[in-house]
């Protein structure tokens, strides 16, 4: 069994961090994955290609679940995912947290109301999110927000390690999106 003990540590590290800049700018396409991952806890397999068949995909990585920001930020979304639904979105998290603590996180922090899914060290750098960080004690994605639309490709980014603008940000966009401003 792995411990978290560590976590505090280094979610209070990478509040430090200077905000990091999303490398997927806005027209470059989203890479493709499916990933395990849960929902209300209980084990599910994402897809992005299945995703965007339904709508836009609001796609948020965030650094380890149980730290402070990041069960904020999973609240939040839960809290809106009413507003995303009736935009046409679907809200999918992302971190390099394992099953057992996405389960847990899903229920317990999401709601049950959107899906957790783990992100390996090679699609977090695809998406240019990899923490690249001396001593942290496993990979980590930074605070990112994405809202891909249905054609695959990024319609907005935001990077920012507080968590208080992502849900605001990625909503205003999917509903730019929707109204066709983007």
């Amino acid at each position: 069994m792995r411990t978290y003990a560590a976590i505090p540590l280094i979610a209070a590290f990478v509040a430090a961090a200077l905000p990091a800049s999303a490398a997927l700018a806005p027209g470059a396409r989203a890479p493709d994955f499916t990933a395990p991952g849960a929902m209300a806890g209980k084990p599910v397999r994402f897809s992005l290609s299945q995703a965007l068949r339904r709508g836009p995909v609001v796609l948020y990585f965030f650094p380890a679940a149980f730290t402070s920001g990041c069960n904020a930020e999973a609240k939040a979304f839960a809290d809106a995912v009413p507003q995303f639904r009736a935009a046409g979105a679907t809200v999918i998290g992302m971190s390099a947290d394992d099953q057992a603590q996405l389960e847990k996180f899903s229920s317990e922090h999401c709601a049950g109301k959107f899906a957790v899914a783990s992100a390996t060290p090679a699609l977090m750098k695809q998406y240019d999110v990899l923490l690249d960080r001396p001593n942290l004690p496993r990979a980590m994605s930074d605070r990112t927000s994405y809202v891909i639309a249905p054609s695959g490709r990024i319609a907005y980014a935001h990077s920012d390690m507080s968590p208080v603008a992502h849900v605001r940000n990625t909503l205003d966009a999917v509903r730019k999106l929707k109204a066709g401003a983007q």
